[in-house]
Formats: structure tokens, sequence, C-alpha cells
């Protein structure tokens, strides 16, 4: 049924994952040269300083949260098939810590383009994918219960 536990878990993981999509990840200030870069989900935004093309595919971060957010959207609607939104949530760890790589990997990037002195600060964004694991294996740890708790009714009859 979707007035579950873990459907409010699941909605909750597609908000966070979502909520990457709008949020910055890192931030870097140059306070001497007044240059500043900031990553997002599907680039860098750079003041100052021409935008740095040859990091890499950024878009790839929201790619990732994109997907994530919407497997969890359609898993909740699995409720039918336990079996089917286990196997939901193991793509959507698999989502969710490909899309934290990626944003580590990308900010690490970004620290090479400006003052290697000073370091960059990890924005809101870039811890909610934490957040987003923690709620999936929250949902699946319940789907499994709901489960467990089907197949002793079943040998109970």
């Amino acid at each position: 049924m979707i007035q579950r536990i873990q459907s409010v878990f699941l909605l909750l993981l597609a908000l966070a994952m979502g909520s990457v999509l709008a949020l910055p990840l890192w931030h870097k200030i140059d306070g001497l040269t007044q240059q500043e870069l900031t990553l997002t989900a599907f680039g860098f935004q750079a003041t100052g300083l021409p935008v740095p093309g040859t990091v890499g595919p950024v878009w790839l971060i929201g790619a990732l949260a994109g997907a994530a957010a919407a497997v969890a959207a359609f898993e909740i609607f699995q409720f039918r098939s336990r079996g089917k939104q286990l196997l939901l949530g193991s793509v959507n760890l698999l989502l969710i810590t490909a899309t934290l790589g990626a944003a580590f990997y990308f900010s690490n990037q970004g620290e090479l383009l400006l003052n290697l002195k000073l370091e960059g600060q990890f924005l809101p964004g870039f811890y909610l994918p934490t957040l987003a694991l923690l709620l999936n294996l929250l949902a699946n740890r319940f789907i499994r219960r709901d489960e467990q708790l089907v197949r002793s009714m079943d040998r109970l009859r």
C-alpha cells in the first residue's frame, strides 16, 4: 500500500535527489583575485575566470541524480511486488553512490582550476545524496520486513 512508511522514505529520497539538481554542490572563492567557481549538478559557474570546459561531463551528476529520483518515484508505485521494489532499491543504491562519487570527483577537479592553496567548501547539495542513501536503506529494510510478515502469514494458513 502506498501509505506504508517505506513510501514516505522513498518520497523523501526522491525529493532529496531532486534537490541535488537545484542546489549548488561545491564553491570556492579566491579573495585576492575575486574569482569564484561553483559546481552545480549540470556544470561549473565561474565568475572572473573563463568557464572551464576541459573538466569533463559534469552534467553526469545531474543525470545520475535525476535517474535516482525517478527510480525512487517509480518504486513507490510498485508496492504489489516487493521483490521488484527491493531490486529497484538496489539499483537506486548504485545510482546514488555514483552520484556521490561523481560529485566528489568533479569537486576535486574544480579544486585544481582555482588557487591551489585555498580549499573549496562543500555545500548542502553535496550532502543530500548521503541522506538519500540512508533513506534508501531504511525503505529497503521496511520492504523486507513487510515481505517477511507476508511469508509468515502464508505459513499460518
